[in-house]
């Protein structure tokens, strides 16, 4: 099989040009496509001399964008899935109640912004400036001195927690708003979701979560009709805004209480995409906006994509002031006694963030591992096809393999895998294109 064959010694390469013609190149090829030009591959290598190349599978783009795609694309069905149907989910959740939210982080000072008008027209920023996109101010404290960094940490910290205490608030205010205990209310229905995290320019994060009203079984039975999208956005408004972490204080540092920011938007998700951007989000729109934001990583350049080993390190990241604040102020709590829990040296390069970027109820949809175990069984399936084998005990199987080599030699096959991924992206947009215009 060509996934197991002993790789040739390849040379190591200077130019493409010499890489393209040195022995064993053609072998080197086959496994780097098999990775659909993984940035960072691994390669294992069998006891037998056979030679294998493992995508490093790494989430976000600005680490490897062929693999944070592959993320995407499996984000976008896990997503999906569970608005429309497939892959174990019955279609007639098309049918049940799903609303589409976001909730965001609480101020922690006034920061440069590009204001609009109620008709969406552009005001200068409270600085006194017109902030273009590109602004590297944006999102930064409009005074440092005053900005609670210790504040925004600490709120980032407990983020995942707060998302945990609002799902169980959403079906207790659920509950109240048919007269019903909660118990009583699990016999009618159940509450499903998936939700990813996104960081804004503040280095803060916000989550965009699809919430599902299901029948007592789950996908498979349909929620009483006394259940409307009008009760269920008011549930999810009146939960975020009850929903606290109290942490307690230490050294100079007063004890405070944590919770969600004024801005909650929840709408009803349409069960079809008409076109129309005036209508409601679309079930399409919905999953295609989660599987973006899912490959994001804090937005303060790939300098921190990788934990913080020492505070000298912090100075030297190619970050903004801002950003570079909030992650000296993880540093330093992490530090604190009574903050250990937190961990939060660990995850200073995440400004504090510890949570899972995506993460959803069991019964809402399909599992990353279901989906990633299906297209390796079609991959299987079509190399044996190629080779003719229709009887999987004829394939050899390797039980032992050893690391040999994490990425590329030569920047000559880093430059030639970038050729093979952006091929192989162009040739499955292709693809999708067609599909899509097939199904018109």
């Amino acid at each position: 099989m060509s996934g197991l064959e002993t790789l040739p010694r390849l040379v190591p390469a200077q130019s493409v040009e010499e890489l393209i013609s040195s022995r064993g190149f053609a072998q080197w090829r086959t496994r780097v496509e098999a990775v659909s030009g993984c940035a960072r591959p691994v390669q294992l290598a069998g006891s037998g001399g056979e030679s294998v190349f493992v995508a490093c599978k790494n989430r976000r783009a600005s680490m490897c964008e062929p693999c944070s795609r592959r993320y995407a694309g499996d984000t976008f069905h896990l997503v999906r899935s569970g608005l429309c149907g497939g892959k174990g989910v019955p279609e007639s959740v098309t049918e049940h109640v799903r609303v589409f939210t976001t909730l965001t982080a609480p101020s922690f000072g006034p920061v440069h912004n590009q204001p609009r008008t109620a008709s969406g027209r552009l005001r200068p920023c409270a600085c006194g400036e017109w902030h273009h996109d590109a602004d590297s101010r944006l999102g930064g404290p409009l005074d440092p001195d005053s900005y609670d960094y210790v504040g925004a940490v600490l709120w980032q910290a407990h983020a995942p927690e707060l998302w945990r205490r609002f799902t169980i608030a959403v079906v207790r205010h659920l509950a109240g708003a048919l007269g019903m205990r909660v118990g009583e209310l699990r016999r009618h229905l159940r509450v499903s979701y998936v939700k990813v995290a996104e960081y804004q320019r503040r280095g803060l994060v916000h989550f965009h979560a699809v919430i599902r009203v299901d029948g007592p079984d789950g996908p498979g039975t349909a929620a009483p009709g006394f259940v409307t999208s009008a009760v269920l956005l008011a549930a999810i408004r009146s939960a975020a805004s009850a929903v606290t972490v109290w942490v307690p204080g230490f050294g100079t540092v007063v004890g405070r209480e944590l919770g969600w920011g004024e801005q909650v938007d929840a709408d009803p998700i349409a069960a079809h995409d008409s076109g129309d951007p005036a209508e409601l989000a679309s079930d399409r729109s919905v999953a295609g906006y989660v599987a973006k934001y899912a490959t994001k990583g804090t937005g303060a350049t790939a300098g921190v994509d990788r934990r913080i080993q020492h505070a000298g390190q912090i100075g030297e990241l190619e970050v903004s002031e801002h950003h570079r604040m909030m992650i000296a102020t993880a540093w330093e709590l992490g530090g604190v006694e009574e903050l250990a829990g937190l961990n939060l040296r660990k995850w200073a390069h995440m400004l504090g963030f510890r949570g899972h970027f995506l993460t959803k109820s069991r019964r809402y949809s399909v599992t990353f591992g279901a989906i990633r175990q299906a297209r390796k069984e079609h991959r299987q399936a079509a190399v044996l096809a190629e080779y003719g084998i229709d009887d999987t005990p004829d394939v050899a199987v390797t039980g032992e393999w050893v690391l040999a080599r994490v990425g590329y030699r030569t920047d000559a096959e880093r430059e030639y895998a970038d050729v093979i991924a952006r091929r192989i992206r162009e040739e499955r947009g292709i693809q999708a294109r067609a599909t899509r215009e097939a199904h018109r």
